[in-house]
């Protein structure tokens, strides 16, 4: 880490905040000193990383050390670190740090590529259809790909950068509007809804998962099958309308795009016939989802039933053995281990606030002054919902927020009278789709602005329409699909 990575006014500003909750603010009734002190090194943690004090592996470094030299989890020092060390056991965390490592094969192998241009070339024809082709892309790669980042920044913006600039749209020549801001748009807005569809789609799920199993006891412990079927029809629902709602919003000077098709078979001409790291990466793709939906259980019976992060190890020792990864491109895989380490920490804090009881205690507090207004659980569920969505605005960091607010909005809705799974799907789908709103929300959206195509001005107004649509779709029509299914 470079002195470069410290950012000092930030620092200053996560430091002061640990000890004025620690030293100054009063220990609220109802809440022990350890829950209090735990709460103000959970909040300067939240404030390091939304302000980039350090990188957050760093910071996730210091909350572990924190935790461990201070006792707030438990007197004696050995169970001190212990405790401050118990993240790192979460398999949830596993799972996506080795999905993380299997999505390497896309870029590797170029088989990432090879879908995004496949598409285009079965629906590029107008402008609106290459915006359907991008989205495509993004559905077919979600599920083996933690990292939104890597998904929505590294493979389908550059695909969508070279089809702009082969129809002369670029930003440095004022030609944005001809094609290229429309698929800067449709793309991105594309990336939140995928995010939500899948627990392995974006690196914050897995925490989405363990809050609500915290939060009921373990009654209610989401599946990766339970995630992606519930999530299936809204997410569809979103995904057809993003193309739509931005053509009418923002059109393209350019609608018909016949050399698209053409421009994209000359790429898969370039790659030639699919590799045999290509072939391979198809195969594990294949497998992961068969047994992450549980098919083998539902075949065979549920002794054939297996864990979700056994089987992307599983994935990955096949690309080992293959060779289609080395030990090398693990170890290369900075991102993998930064996601372990920083969400190990974060885990491991509000698991301990939770048991601590100062998440309960936050809950009431929300939970009371909703009821003050006799509103019933429907209503209450719309107000906990937009609260906790567009309180993003404030937040650069998905995982910060989850991790601040998840927790207590979800049981002040369980005490509120909101049926559990319901809520639990609602929350965690909010969760991404909460991306749509800012140039800073998420690592894929700097990466989108930056390159020029959207100004800020177009990207909030477009950021706010969709997030109104994506909430709608997944409130109303999830909330049937889900009654359909019997979740609630």
């Amino acid at each position: 880490m470079k002195v470069s990575d410290v950012r000092a006014v930030p620092g200053f500003i996560s430091v002061a905040t640990i000890l004025l909750i620690w030293f100054v603010v009063p220990v609220p009734d109802g809440v022990t000193e350890n829950a209090w002190h735990l709460l103000a090194l959970f909040v300067g943690t939240v404030v390091a990383i939304i302000g980039k004090a350090m990188p957050i592996g760093a910071i996730a470094v210091l909350a572990i050390t924190l935790v461990a030299f201070t006792g707030v989890t438990n007197d004696n020092p050995s169970g001190a670190i212990k405790d401050a060390l118990s993240g790192f056991s979460n398999s949830l965390i596993w799972l996506i740090g080795i999905a993380i490592i299997i999505s390497r094969g896309l870029v590797k192998t170029g088989l990432g590529n090879r879908i995004g241009y496949y598409f285009i070339t079965l629906f590029g024809k107008k402008t609106i259809g290459i915006g359907y082709a991008l989205a495509l892309s993004e559905l077919v790669i979600a599920p083996v790909t933690p990292s939104n980042t890597a998904r929505g920044g590294g493979i389908i913006h550059p695909i969508m950068k070279s089809i702009a600039t082969s129809f002369g749209s670029s930003p440095d020549n004022g030609t944005s509007r001809k094609i290229g801001h429309y698929l800067a748009l449709v793309s991105y807005h594309i990336n939140p809804i995928t995010s939500a569809m899948f627990i392995t789609a974006t690196a914050p799920n897995p925490l989405v998962v363990k809050l609500i199993a915290d939060a009921t006891g373990a009654n209610i412990s989401i599946t990766w099958g339970t995630w992606a079927l519930a999530a299936l029809l809204p997410g569809l629902v979103c995904i057809a309308l993003v193309p739509l709602v931005v053509y009418a919003i923002y059109p393209p000077e350019i609608k018909s795009t016949p050399d698209a098709k053409d421009y994209a078979s000359s790429k898969l001409a370039e790659m030639g016939p699919m590799s045999y790291g290509e072939k391979v990466m198809v195969g594990v793709f294949s497998l992961l989802l068969i047994l992450w939906a549980g098919v083998p259980a539902m075949l065979f019976g549920s002794d054939y039933a297996v864990n979700t992060t056994a089987v992307a190890f599983l994935g990955l020792s096949i690309l080992l053995i293959t060779g289609v990864l080395s030990w090398e491109d693990v170890l290369k895989e900075k991102s993998a281990w930064d996601t372990v380490i920083w969400f190990s920490a974060l885990v491991m804090m509000a698991t301990f606030l939770n048991t601590l009881g100062l998440v309960g205690w936050f809950s009431s507090v929300v939970e009371s002054n909703i009821a003050h207004f006799g509103f019933d659980w429907g209503v209450s569920v719309v107000i906990l919902v937009a609260v906790y969505f567009y309180a993003h605005y404030f937040f650069a960091s998905t995982t910060a927020h989850i991790t601040a607010m998840f927790a207590a909005f979800y049981a002040a809705g369980l005490a509120l009278g909101a049926p559990p799974l319901y809520l639990g799907l609602l929350l965690a789908g909010a969760s991404s789709l909460m991306m749509s709103l800012t140039h800073y929300a998420t690592g894929t959206s700097p990466i989108v602005f930056g390159s020029g195509y959207v100004s800020m001005e177009n990207w909030w107004a477009m950021g706010f329409v969709m997030s109104v649509v994506n909430l709608l779709v997944w409130g109303v029509v999830g909330g049937l699909w889900w009654k359909v299914l019997g979740y609630w």
